[in-house]
């Protein structure tokens, strides 16, 4: 197993840009993909970024593409989520998850496991 825990979650306005990181424990970190995904309040689930175990592989959900940019560290066992131009929209709480597996997915079921999340708050 692994553990997440993500951070760097805040206010912002629109426009402005935050990092969120996932610091990752437990395991040989490289063993897994690993994603980004947002819940805003009354709303479901939503993928927005992915990346494959060796991070040569990443995907963006078209809502997020452009602004934000998923990276990884497998020597820090950190993943990152680079959010530039935040708009009002981006508003949610940020999960870091993992999966095994070489490949990435944009299915958050794919995702054994999951951080606490963290609130990204963007106001216009």
């Amino acid at each position: 197993q692994v553990q997440l825990v993500e951070s760097g979650g805040g206010l912002a306005q629109a426009g402005d840009s935050l990092r969120l990181s996932c610091a990752a424990s437990g395991r040989t970190f490289s063993n897994y993909a690993m994603g980004w995904f947002r819940q805003a309040p009354g709303k479901a689930r939503e993928f927005v970024a992915a990346m494959s175990r060796s991070g040569g592989t990443t995907y963006h959900a078209d809502s997020v593409k452009g602004r934000f940019t998923i990276s990884r560290d497998n020597a820090k066992n950190m993943v990152y989520l680079q959010m530039n131009s935040l708009k009002p929209e981006d508003t949610a709480v940020y999960y870091c998850a993992a999966r095994e597996g070489f490949s990435l997915s944009q299915a958050w079921s794919s995702y054994a496991y999951w951080g606490q999340g963290t609130q990204v708050t963007v106001s216009s």
